[in-house]
């Protein structure tokens, strides 16, 4: 009985944390889906001086790694998003409580899942997120590499504080 009553504790505390993953999920394949059906490839629209919604397609990883390579990267980089996936979620589950290192982990989680459905749908993940300065482009993003970038942050920054925590 005390196995089924961890397992359920531990379940039901990683719900929030899949739940974010999902909402972050969601809002990356909801802009895709707009960008898909209202921009053709290599379409643009000016924003501000320093920022415009763009369609590219990206069969890489991030800025374009690998992207020129013979097909390969796409199940590479699908593989890898879906270990990855796996990986977080049991790391959610072994670790709901703590909350910044949760909150990251279900950054990451949702989007990853989000650009692995772009891969296996499209052979490519679609970005539209352009943003520029005096002729310098930063490599287009979508909100999925938003969602990993700021769950990086926040793995780094969790780790900062536990070591901080630990020497005093």
């Amino acid at each position: 009985m005390m196995a089924r009553s961890n397992f359920s504790k531990s379940s039901s505390g990683v719900l929030p944390w899949l739940g974010l993953a999902l909402l972050l999920l969601l809002a990356d394949q909801f802009t895709k889906v707009l960008i898909l059906g209202y921009y053709k490839l290599g379409d643009a629209t000016y924003v501000t001086s320093f920022f415009n919604v763009v369609r590219v397609h990206n069969a890489g990883a991030a800025f374009s790694f690998l992207a020129s390579a013979s097909g390969w990267q796409r199940w590479f980089f699908t593989g890898i998003g879906i270990v990855a996936a796996v990986f977080i979620i049991w790391m959610l589950k072994s670790h709901p409580g703590q909350k910044l290192f949760s909150f990251a982990l279900a950054c990451v989680l949702g989007g990853a899942i989000g650009n692995v459905i772009d891969r296996v749908a499209y052979g490519y993940v679609v970005d539209f997120l352009d943003f520029h300065y005096a002729g310098w482009h930063f490599p287009a993003f979508n909100v999925a590499d938003s969602s990993i970038t700021v769950g990086a942050v926040c793995l780094v920054l969790d780790e900062l504080l536990r070591v901080r925590r630990s020497k005093s």
